[in-house]
């Protein structure tokens, strides 16, 4: 039963009509976005939110998704009021006569889309897997919340064959779910709560887990904390005891895993496929709330799925294969020096892993033709830029133009480069300021303008700067080449530690001899033109022998956004020279001052 229907702002929903549901002896506060003729979304918040941990994510549904929004208070929470007892109040099954409720007023005559987060993802598996909601819900997108019951299986099959590795997975979780055994105990919780947390928790959040500051935490956090502690000591011993065995879903699921998240592993779903008739998996390089740290990502996510679902065809997601196809569907990355060689092969990887892709060079044929062999390869969208990354203003004209056209961009690949060969004493000031300004100043100007977008967005992201292993590895043939690398090593490891307390990974790739076109443009400073034509075809045969394909070098880079590495040299001989600048830097200085077979 619907009361109270009218139109009022609610905090940080700006244009929300608000009313209320009375089920079971409480009244819901539920607030609505956007038109009620498109599909319907509804967000269930966790533990210990209310409705506005989803402001950030529901704006953009309405705005760039055009979506009906529907956004609730569970029982006991924000706007709701609060069940009488508490004890015994907040069983999953009276948190499923709310949801039916919630649904039959906001979208009587058609299915719903849920996205649940915490305890809102706990509750809407339930929501999902009983047969009285079967037809009412489109598809489920599950942010950091298991199933009880799928938990509960989980730790049984665990019990049951004790193998090391299970034993391990259990006293791992049994460490991240520290919070929940305190949450069980009698009064303790509700007087932390309405104490010294509650008035903490904001700060609490900005500091651990980088939520910024704004309409969230509302001020009814310490009675929704208190209240809310019910949700576990009335559901998980009991399930997680006797777990039901026809938990399976009956509408496709969206799993998002935050990487970083501290109260959940992410082995707790290497079964959830027994249970979900389509699953399709995403991993985000964040903390438990997602909602409100990277907004921008799950709104786009869950955009595709319910778009996907509500057309009845396959997600567009799907298309994504190989390791990483779960961690960059949908992300923007922008690749440099992607008309060939390195940039060319990281584009296609980056792509096939269902990213959005821009191809960045100076050669507008080659970075248009990247782009148009990204999107075969499976990038929902790719498009060629053209520029010279040694050019400032242009350089910044560039920025202006991806983040108007296609957004903030969510991974930076710094590559375009150029090879410069000779003697010190033979090279120039000329040929010093023009390997400078692509292979340095490139980077420079990539890391200083996307690189503060990044920042001020405040999601995060990644860097990855191209260096080689001459960063490391001395030679007297490469005195410019080396030095320009070795300046962007360090530029890396500088900007690696400045921008990790925004959650911006940067990660330095130091290829030895890969077989790229660079060699058939380098120059080679001291002869005259046909000495260097011969040197470059040389140079050219001695790689080609070689034979280490570039498409290493981009499984490389895309190793090392997933995983946040900072250092990666990449070829057998990177890696040997990495080792021995750092335990026998003598043995590599002999090796420095032989003459290059050219």
């Amino acid at each position: 039963m619907t009361t109270g229907a009218g139109s009022r702002d609610t905090d940080g929903l700006k244009g929300a009509r608000e009313h209320r549901v009375r089920t079971g002896g409480v009244e819901l506060c539920v607030a609505e976005l956007g038109d009620p003729s498109r599909p319907t979304v509804v967000l269930v918040h966790g533990y210990p939110d209310s409705k506005e941990v989803w402001t950030e994510v529901a704006r953009r549904l309405v705005d760039d998704g055009d979506f009906h929004v529907v956004l609730y208070d569970v029982r006991g929470h924000g706007g709701s009021t609060a069940p009488k007892p508490l004890r015994g109040g907040f069983t999953l099954e009276k948190l499923t006569d709310d949801f039916v409720a919630v649904i039959d007023a906001v979208s009587p005559d058609g299915p719903v889309h849920v996205v649940g987060h915490d305890w809102g993802s706990v509750q809407s598996w339930e929501f999902v897997t009983v047969q009285r909601t079967e037809g009412r819900i489109a598809s489920f997108t599950s942010i950091s919340g298991p199933s009880l019951d799928h938990f509960g299986h989980w730790i049984k099959k665990r019990v049951a064959r004790p193998t090391p590795r299970r034993v391990g997975q259990l006293l791992g979780q049994g460490a991240k779910s520290w919070y929940v055994y305190l949450l069980h105990t009698p009064a303790l919780p509700e007087l932390a709560w309405r104490g010294p947390l509650g008035r903490r928790w904001p700060k609490i959040l900005e500091r651990v887990e980088r939520v910024p500051a704004g309409d969230y935490p509302t001020s009814s956090l310490p009675r929704d904390a208190a209240h809310g502690a019910w949700l576990y000591r009335d559901n998980v011993r009991a399930r997680l005891r006797r777990p039901r065995a026809d938990a399976y879903a009956h509408a496709p699921v969206q799993l998002i895993m935050a990487s970083g998240d501290v109260f959940l592993s992410e082995r707790l779903y290497d079964d959830l496929g027994l249970w979900v008739p389509r699953l399709v998996r995403r991993t985000l390089p964040a903390r438990h709330w997602v909602p409100r740290t990277r907004p921008d990502q799950v709104a786009a996510w869950v955009s595709e799925f319910v778009t996907a679902n509500e057309g009845g065809a396959a997600p567009r997601e799907h298309m994504a294969t190989g390791k990483y196809a779960d961690r960059f569907g949908g992300q923007l990355v922008l690749v440099t020096g992607a008309a060939g060689g390195i940039g060319r092969a990281t584009a296609f990887a980056f792509a096939e892993a269902g990213a959005r892709v821009v191809a960045v060079d100076r050669d507008a044929e080659g970075a248009a033709r990247t782009a148009e062999l990204a999107r075969l390869i499976g990038a929902p969208d790719a498009w060629g830029e053209t520029v010279d990354v040694s050019d400032e203003q242009a350089m910044e004209k560039l920025a202006e133009k991806v983040t108007r056209e296609y957004g903030v961009v969510d991974v930076l690949v710094n590559n375009a480069g150029i090879g410069l060969s000779g003697p010190f004493l033979d090279t120039s000031t000329a040929d010093w300021k023009e390997v400078l300004d692509v292979n340095l100043w490139g980077v420079i100007h990539g890391c200083r303008l996307f690189g503060r977008q990044m920042a001020e967005r405040g999601q995060g992201g990644h860097i990855v700067n191209m260096a080689s292993a001459a960063a490391f590895q001395p030679s007297r043939a490469l005195p410019a080449y080396g030095t320009s690398k070795a300046a962007v090593l360090m530029l890396s490891e500088c900007l690696r530690a400045e921008l990790a307390g925004q959650d911006i990974g940067v990660s330095a790739i130091c290829p030895g001899i890969v077989n790229t076109g660079i060699t058939s443009t380098a120059r080679f400073t001291g002869v005259d033109a046909e000495e260097e034509k011969r040197r470059r075809k040389r140079s050219s045969r001695l790689y080609g022998l070689r034979n280490y394909p570039p498409e290493k070098v981009a499984d490389a880079v895309l190793r090392a956004v997933a995983e946040n590495r900072a250092v990666v040299p990449v070829t057998p001989e990177a890696r040997s020279a990495r080792l021995l600048s750092r335990f026998a830097p003598k043995a590599l200085r002999a090796v420095a001052r032989l003459e290059p077979p050219l």
